[in-house]
């Protein structure tokens, strides 16, 4: 995967704002000139958090759709539809601070289930476990930001699926990993 340069993760973060201003007021986000890495199919998030506390955070981890069309499905859905959250209102866009990540294609996690932790590097990769009729992801920013070990990553994203922590031991239980690229913005 092409990594987007400083000054397009500087636009993919703005895209993000200016779709979640627009969506907030009622308004659609057009599409803007973009250089051509917005053309590729990607994997993304957006996160939405106002004074340190997690205000949205809604993504595509799969590369479904061109970046700049996942960018704004994702800042639409973080802003207004995450079901944790009431959507973000006018007053409070002062204040959100906005996060970018876009993800390389989740990889199965190539080992057996008892060396998963091993296999995990925490800071670098992010999970996506499945299973049971069920998933769920953490981005790999999070577990630095909780300070985490690969083993306790592994079992909250059990839990983000709606699983038991451990559940990562079971053979009928896939893991994936995923590298992001971040790109943040704080309130002015």
């Amino acid at each position: 995967m092409e990594m987007l340069t400083p000054e397009e993760g500087r636009m993919a973060v703005h895209l993000a704002r200016s779709t979640i201003e627009n969506a907030v007021s009622g308004d659609r986000t057009v599409l803007p000139d973009l250089p051509p890495v917005f053309g590729e199919k990607r994997g993304v998030f957006v996160t939405i958090k106002r004074q340190e506390q997690l205000r949205g955070c809604i993504g595509l981890p799969y590369p479904i759709k061109p970046l700049g069309d996942a960018l704004i499905e994702a800042a639409v859905s973080a802003a207004l539809e995450d079901p944790r959250f009431p959507p973000v209102s006018r007053p409070e866009l002062a204040d959100i601070d906005l996060e970018v990540t876009v993800l390389t294609e989740p990889r199965p996690l190539e080992c057996p289930p008892e060396e998963r932790p091993g296999c995990i590097e925490v800071g670098k990769h992010g999970l996506i476990v499945s299973g049971l009729g069920t998933g769920g992801l953490l981005l790999p920013q999070v577990p630095a930001d909780y300070g985490w070990t690969s083993r306790e990553f592994l079992d909250q994203t059990c839990v983000k699926a709606g699983l038991r922590p451990g559940c990562w031991r079971r053979g009928d239980v896939a893991v994936q990993t995923f590298e992001g690229q971040i790109f943040e913005e704080k309130a002015v």
